[in-house]
């Protein structure tokens, strides 16, 4: 195979993955696009397809499929996990993953997964940005979601509310500021990124007197961060920050849990947002929205998210 192809896992066979793969490679203009290896099911995309009469992606000049062998010619439910399913789309990524480390793909964009499927398959994540960083051995990767108006990080992803203030330490926090600096400048071509830091508390703790995190962590955090010379600034209140960063004033705002950063973000973008992984020796992006069971296999998902992750995908990587 030749280098500097992009790698495409379908996603949960039994999800909206297989749909919005079809419409978005359907409808995006591929002129001087790099190839593409799609890895997933090759029964699963054609019925796709015909469903929707839509080209057969596989059909597209310069788009090769990659199966799971294991799984090829099994029949999959729509709108739910199966053993065969969970198989099938950890099977996928598996592939992809070990393609990237040979240097065959040069980004990664990934189907909607179930993250119960992980856990069928014996594999202790959360989802995809844990097993890339696991993968790939690096000491943090970064999830962020973008799109036109905001770009969003949150610095603790998947984890109880009640357990954030113990993991946010200043020595993480300013790890997460180097990342999401060096991948801005890497893979966006910014020279100098504009990262807004939120405050945990509200009013970013009000001088202590709503909590004492924002100035004991987050303050000292970002101090260190523009000592290195990077263009950082907070601790803001999280109610006003978002605002100001959708409006131009920031290139990417930092939100201290899940819900902080990810929900300013949705309301803004909630079906063409692209979650992208930083701090990887690739590119990754994927689709910001999960299986969606309730409406699979009835051909009215949306598609401009998985649009946008392959458009990001071609426009971003490494050359």
């Amino acid at each position: 195979m030749q280098q500097g192809r992009i790698g495409v896992t379908m996603g949960d066979p039994g999800g909206v993955g297989p749909e919005v793969l079809v419409k978005a490679l359907a409808s995006l203009d591929r002129t001087a696009w790099p190839p593409l290896l799609v890895y997933g099911d090759e029964a699963r995309l054609e019925q796709t397809a015909r469903r929707l009469d839509l080209p057969n992606p596989l059909s597209l000049p310069d788009v090769s499929l990659v199966p799971h062998e294991e799984t090829q010619g099994q029949s999959f439910v729509w709108g739910e996990l199966t053993d065969a399913g969970s198989a099938a789309q950890v099977g996928y990524i598996q592939a992809a993953l070990q393609d990237a480390s040979t240097g065959v793909l040069s980004a990664i964009v990934t189907g909607p997964i179930h993250k119960q499927a992980l856990a069928r398959c014996g594999l202790p994540y959360h989802g995809h940005t844990e097993w890339l960083e696991d993968h790939f051995d690096v000491s943090q990767a970064v999830m962020m979601l973008a799109g036109e108006r905001l770009r969003a990080v949150p610095v603790t992803v998947h984890v109880p509310l009640r357990d954030v203030p113990s993991l946010l330490t200043t020595s993480f926090l300013l790890e997460t500021l180097t990342v999401v600096h060096h991948s801005m400048e890497q893979w966006f071509g910014m020279s100098s990124p504009r990262i807004a830091v939120c405050g945990l508390n509200p009013h970013a703790g009000d001088g202590g007197l709503l909590g004492e995190e924002d100035d004991a962590v987050i303050v000292p955090a970002v101090e260190q961060a523009q000592s290195m010379g990077m263009n950082v600034s907070g601790p803001f209140p999280g109610d006003t920050v978002f605002f100001f960063a959708s409006q131009g004033h920031y290139d990417v705002v930092l939100g201290m849990y899940h819900d902080q950063a990810l929900g300013p973000f949705k309301l803004l973008h909630f079906d063409d947002g692209v979650n992208v992984t930083l701090g990887l020796p690739l590119l990754r992006t994927s689709v910001d929205h999960g299986t969606a069971y309730d409406i699979a296999g009835q051909g009215i998902a949306r598609a401009s998210s998985m649009m946008n992750a392959l458009s990001m995908a071609v426009t971003t990587r490494k050359g």
